[in-house]
């Protein structure tokens, strides 16, 4: 949110801010999810951009009129480089509730219903729109020449994929980063409600991608590190061992299934398919034969078993998926890890070589925007795989057991999940011996 002058009026929202569940409220009561979905082809959920301007309006009513523009994080910087208020189609979904996805606009009755006014948001564009160029004040505190053509730019998971050579509908792409996620590219428009879909990079007004994610992937991961090695991590300049490494070949050493070592990963609720913000994580069946690897094992498996409960999904709708799954970011370089997840899918598993990431799909952007490239062809050209991996069928059939597990414990502790979040809302019980 800024002011006429490019100013910040408040820090920026992140994806885990949580605040705006009255607005989420009002919205079910007064618009209805039905009809956000058929505008926005997303379910309701309490981190898109109208639900916290919503929350701004309401809450700090002073510094809301003073909003002049509500950007993305990427359209700030863009502000700051150019001097112009943009947005782009990749990254306008997450406006959410009032953006209609199809038409690449805002619906002006939800607008009105809500209260929220349409000049708050920029103009959208293509995202290899060249939007303006750098200003000489933006030059002086970047190096850039004045004058450099600037995009409108994409979402960052676009980016990373677009860098790993994904841009023909049916292409499937992975990341383990923060969060765990997939994207399908496709130009059909049957949007799945329990999903995330905002439109592709390569033809950014008739292509779009859908992405079920889970919401702590790779994050679980560092939670084990930083809460459970700890001496190694502090002994990590010292030895010369990344602590990640020795975290890999701990797991390693317990077997499929973790010895009956069960997890679900919802550390900070979870996303697709069950949208439960209240979920929490659970590890089931410890025991006093269970090692700090084993956990790590059954924190990667339960990963696995998140994506492939949206990933199931897809392909049930017949949708084309083009295989193998290519893993990019984060933790795909461990090679337990995707072994895990090609067994668990039970589908075909490569590794990008060049694993730069979202950068490297940005280079590429500018350079279409450019005009050095004719399209992303380039994209796909410049990109190897390596390291492929074959499901293995007695592997899966044994995950598959674990699976429905997995399934069955969520479904018993769902309803307890409500009742601690109300337990922990209540005032703190002082706790002097």
């Amino acid at each position: 949110m800024v002011d006429r002058d490019g100013e910040p009026v408040h820090n920026a929202y992140n994806l885990m801010d949580k605040r705006a569940t009255a607005e989420v409220r009002w919205l079910k009561e007064n618009i209805g999810e039905d009809r956000i979905f058929e505008v926005s082809k997303n379910r309701l959920d309490d981190h898109p951009a109208i639900v916290n301007l919503m929350w701004e309006k309401k809450n700090r009513p002073a510094e809301f009129r003073r909003v002049h523009k509500a950007l993305t994080i990427d359209g700030f910087i863009v502000l700051k480089l150019t001097g112009r208020f943009t947005g782009h189609y990749s990254g306008a979904a997450f406006y959410g509730v009032a953006y209609d996805l199809l038409e690449g606009d805002f619906d002006d009755e939800i607008l009105e219903a809500i209260g929220i006014e349409r000049d708050l948001f920029p103009d959208l564009y293509r995202c290899e729109a060249v939007v303006g160029e750098v200003t000489p004040q933006a030059a002086g505190q970047t190096g850039l020449a004045a004058g450099t053509p600037v995009a409108a730019g994409q979402v960052d998971c676009n980016a990373s994929w677009v860098g790993a050579g994904a841009i023909e509908e049916g292409d499937i792409q992975m990341n383990l980063g923060t969060c765990g996620n997939f994207g399908v590219i496709h130009k059909d428009t049957g949007f799945l409600r329990s999903m995330i879909a905002f439109a592709y990079t390569t033809d950014s007004e008739n292509t779009y991608i859908t992405v079920p994610t889970t919401t702590t992937g790779g994050q679980l991961i560092r939670y084990m590190r930083d809460n459970f090695y700890r001496a190694e991590m502090a002994r990590q300049d010292e030895t010369g061992r990344d602590t990640y490494e020795l975290i890999n070949r701990e797991a390693e050493q317990a077997p499929l299934g973790a010895e009956g070592l069960v997890v679900l990963p919802y550390l900070m609720g979870e996303r697709t398919p069950i949208w439960d913000v209240h979920a929490r994580g659970v590890v089931f069946g410890l025991s006093l034969n269970h090692t700090r690897g084993h956990v790590v094992r059954a924190m990667m498996e339960s990963v696995a078993y998140a994506l492939y409960d949206s990933f199931r999904l897809v392909i049930e709708t017949g949708r084309r998926v083009n295989p193998p799954i290519v893993l990019n970011e984060g933790g795909a370089k461990s090679v337990l890890w995707r072994r895990i997840i090609t067994d668990v899918l039970n589908v075909p598993t490569v590794l990008v070589e060049r694993r730069t990431g979202a950068p490297y799909g940005d280079a590429i952007l500018a350079g279409v925007a450019a005009s050095v490239f004719d399209d992303f062809s380039v994209a796909r050209e410049w990109t190897r795989f390596v390291e492929p991996m074959e499901p293995r069928p007695q592997h899966h059939e044994r995950y598959m057991e674990y699976f429905d597990l997995y399934k069955s414990l969520y479904e018993h502790v769902r309803e307890d999940y409500r009742t601690l979040a109300d337990l922990r809302a209540r005032p703190p019980v002082p706790t002097d011996i």
